[in-house]
């Protein structure tokens, strides 16, 4: 193992509001995948982009993911016991735009999309969706990772279209990857 000297040891001498601020930088300049995750809220669909979706077992498939808040649309998927996440291809890009923004009407006027029997919202996307039931909600520190193994998988890829590339969040931004 190196040891960890000069400017590498002062970074590490850092206070916490500046390791804090690293640790988002870091984050900020890790690409991640884009996935829209929408459920059947007590008042209606609700639903909201994360770039926090990892998998996290095959068998049986689980995945999990972190939400930063219990208010709003994040609110009413800490309680769904249904979820679908959308993984968004570089055509999707509208559809995290429109899941991340505030005060907007995410099921409003322009929106395709249909009710999975169980009640979780399905959005008209290229990309793969995977219908999930909750698991677990564990808090972390002001967050909530949240496990879901999944149930039904609603793959594009069985349609004549050909595979779209992935969106990714990446320096804060939307970017699509080059094959």
């Amino acid at each position: 193992m190196e040891r960890i000297t000069g400017a590498r040891a002062a970074r590490g001498a850092r206070g916490r509001a500046d390791v804090a601020d690293a640790f988002r930088e870091a984050f900020a300049a890790h690409p991640s995948g884009v996935a829209v995750i929408t459920a059947a809220g007590p008042r209606g669909s609700v639903g909201l982009t994360a770039s926090s979706v990892i998998s996290v077992a095959v068998a049986p498939p689980v995945l999990a993911f972190s939400l930063s808040s219990s208010r709003g649309s994040v609110g009413a998927l800490l309680v769904s016991s249904q979820l679908a996440v959308h993984l968004l291809t570089s055509a999707d890009e509208d559809l995290a735009r429109r899941f991340s923004a505030a005060g907007v009407d995410r099921f409003g006027p322009g929106l395709e999309w249909q009710a999975a029997p169980t009640g979780e919202p399905l959005l008209a996307t290229r990309g793969t969706i995977l219908r999930c039931r909750v698991l677990s909600r564990t808090p972390v520190a002001g967050s909530t990772l949240v496990a879901a193994q999944v149930t039904d998988i609603l793959d594009p890829g069985t349609t004549a279209a050909p595979p779209q590339a992935p969106l990714v969040h990446y320096l804060r931004g939307y970017h699509r990857i080059e094959g």
